[in-house]
């Protein structure tokens, strides 16, 4: 049995020299690049981008409504559009006049709290606010979408008040 032993450690320390001795050999030549690809290739130098924003697009809304006008936050457990989101919803309805072929989804969000249909719900109930306010200040209806996505889609990620009244929300964001 120690005979066994002794020669299965002997195969093992003879298959590790073998293993150790092998090395990486430098590669000399390098098979060639396919062809109609730029693989390998330097990079191309490229015009430097214009910064243009194309009128009635998401990034020309975001430019003109501000970096949190595409929102109106809500109250816990809450659905109404209060003064200070008016306000929000003026301006945008001011830029979908602007654009009338431009359509919008508003997306409807709660926070962690609650069950997940409790929060569909509610995510609906507060996008509908938000394109029921929009309609009564001269949005055409057929050109508003809603959607709720409840607690599925989180803006802050966290258990705490300022976490849960960033993911109280409806967004308005353009459809192409």
């Amino acid at each position: 049995m120690k005979s066994n032993s002794i020669k299965g450690l002997a195969f093992l320390l003879a298959s590790a020299s073998m293993v150790a001795g092998c090395g990486k050999k430098d590669v000399e030549v390098l098979p060639p690049v396919a062809e109609n690809t730029n693989y390998g290739q330097p990079p191309a130098e490229t015009s430097p981008v214009t910064n243009t924003i194309q009128p009635g697009s998401q990034e020309d809304f975001l430019q003109t409504v501000g970096q949190f006008g595409d929102r109106i936050l809500f109250d816990t457990d809450r659905f109404n559009v209060d003064t200070d989101d008016q306000g929000t919803l003026q301006v945008q309805a001011q830029w979908l006049a602007r654009y009338p072929n431009t359509r919008i989804t508003v997306e409807g969000h709660a926070d962690e709290r609650g069950t997940r249909d409790y929060n569909l719900a509610l995510g609906e109930r507060r996008a509908n606010s938000a394109k029921n306010y929009l309609i009564s200040v001269g949005v055409d209806a057929s050109r508003i979408q809603t959607v709720s996505y409840g607690k599925e889609r989180p803006q802050a990620l966290g258990s705490d008040e300022q976490s849960w009244a960033q993911n109280r929300r409806a967004v308005t964001v353009t459809v192409q």
